[in-house]
């Protein structure tokens, strides 16, 4: 992925996997080696309990990121078991087996709805992650193999941020209707706001960025890059935010460090 993004020119990139900092540690480690600056992130998936909403909740460049780990943890196991008992309704429609379904998630830490389709393509049930078949087994409310997740609340992850030192930003909040939770958000320390995203419009975008600007807020984008388990293609820095939006972010993050020093 480093050397995707240093071929597509761009001056840095945030490694946000969902709910791990393995590899986010690793990148940063291997884009000072590449001259590439590695911005060191998670991206916690949530529920705002109040609403019955998910919600994901960025973390930036934590200053105590064991602290993380234990919620990391938490939110894996809890994934585990959605995923095993999402294979095993899937298995009583497919015959395919639970070894092709962990080689396909080979590299990841947890077993996801996109790996179980990867299978189901290798062994000719499906022609594409995203479709037809994915829309019977996994659809919300409907699907045939769903499991929901049971994830933490958001203003828990919150408070977690803000113990590990680091910046906490809601994600895309237009494409999973968060605005209300971004207004509530905001008066217990949200540092900013994900404004520019593949799957917000232009006009969700001018809401978020005149919210921000009112707020006090940092404002962040990218290009929430999943490789081939996207709906539609969507390459590496296809999204992205000005050099201006990442000075604002390291520059925040310095004021915070000489307050908490």
């Amino acid at each position: 992925m480093i050397a995707i993004a240093k071929r597509r020119g761009l001056t840095a990139i945030a490694v946000t996997d969902h709910d791990t900092t393995a590899a986010a540690t690793r990148a940063v480690v291997i884009g000072r080696r590449q001259q590439l600056n590695v911005i060191h992130g998670v991206e916690f998936s949530t529920m705002d309990t109040p609403r019955g909403k998910r919600a994901h909740l960025l973390c930036y460049l934590c200053d105590i990121p064991d602290r993380l780990e234990g919620m990391c943890r938490r939110i894996s196991e809890s994934r585990k078991k959605s995923s095993l008992a999402m294979v095993r309704k899937v298995m009583r429609y497919y015959p395919i087996t639970p070894e092709l379904i962990v080689k396909c998630a080979t590299g990841s830490t947890n077993i996801y709805k996109q790996h179980i389709m990867h299978a189901l393509m290798d062994a000719g049930y499906a022609g594409s992650i995203y479709g037809e078949v994915y829309d019977r087994l996994f659809a919300p409310d409907h699907g045939a193999a769903l499991v929901e997740t049971e994830y933490p609340d958001t203003r828990e992850i919150l408070e977690l941020i803000h113990s590990a030192g680091g910046i906490a930003v809601l994600a895309h909040p237009a494409l999973y209707h968060n605005e209300e939770l971004l207004e509530e958000l905001v008066p217990l320390g949200l540092h900013g706001v994900e404004v520019w995203h593949p799957d917000q419009g232009e006009e969700a975008r001018s809401r978020l960025e005149a919210f921000a600007r009112e707020h006090g807020l940092l404002m962040t984008g990218g290009s929430d890059f999943h490789g081939m388990y996207s709906a539609a293609a969507r390459p590496l820095g296809s999204t992205a935010m000005e050099d201006d939006g990442l000075r604002a972010l390291m520059e925040y993050k310095e004021k915070l460090r000489r307050k908490n020093a």
